[in-house]
C-alpha cells in the first residue's frame, strides 16, 4: 500500500490558471494607467497650445497700429506656427452719429495654430473723428 502525501509532501506554487488570472489582473491595471496617462498628455499639451495661442494675441494686440492710423479692413499675417487676422469695422449697434469726437470700431482677432485650434478675442478701440 501506498502511503498518501501529506500536505508537507506536495509542491509547493502556483496553478496555471491563478498565474493567468493575476497576469490579467496586472496587465488591465497596467493598461489603465497607460490609458490615463495618455489622456493627461494630450491635455496638457492641449492647454499649452491654449496658452501660446493667449500669448501671441497679447503680443499682436500691444502692436497695433495706434488709433488714428486704424482702418476699416483686414490685416493678416503669420508669426511662428500661427495664422493670424485682424478684422476692424465701425461697430454696430450703439450710437455713432456724426457729431460725436469718437468713433468706436470693433476689432476682432483670430489665431489660428498649425493643428487647426482657433482662438478668437474680440475689443473695441476709439477712433479720434475729425469733426467741424
Amino acid at each position: 500500500m501506498r502511503p498518501s502525501p501529506s500536505a508537507s509532501g506536495r509542491q509547493a506554487g502556483f496553478t496555471l490558471i491563478e498565474a493567468l488570472v493575476a497576469l490579467s489582473i496586472v496587465a488591465f491595471a497596467l493598461g489603465s494607467i497607460g490609458a490615463l496617462m495618455a489622456t493627461s498628455v494630450r491635455g496638457s499639451r492641449a492647454l499649452e497650445e491654449r496658452l501660446l495661442r493667449q500669448q501671441e494675441a497679447r503680443a499682436l494686440l500691444t502692436r497695433l497700429p495706434e488709433r488714428d492710423e486704424l482702418a476699416a479692413g483686414q490685416i493678416a499675417g503669420r508669426t511662428g506656427r500661427h495664422a493670424w487676422r485682424i478684422e476692424v469695422s465701425p461697430l454696430v449697434g450703439g450710437n455713432t452719429a456724426e457729431a460725436q469726437v469718437w468713433q468706436p470700431l470693433q476689432m476682432t482677432l483670430t489665431i489660428r495654430s498649425s493643428t487647426g485650434a482657433a482662438m478668437n478675442v474680440s475689443t473695441i478701440r476709439l477712433q479720434h473723428r475729425d469733426v467741424p
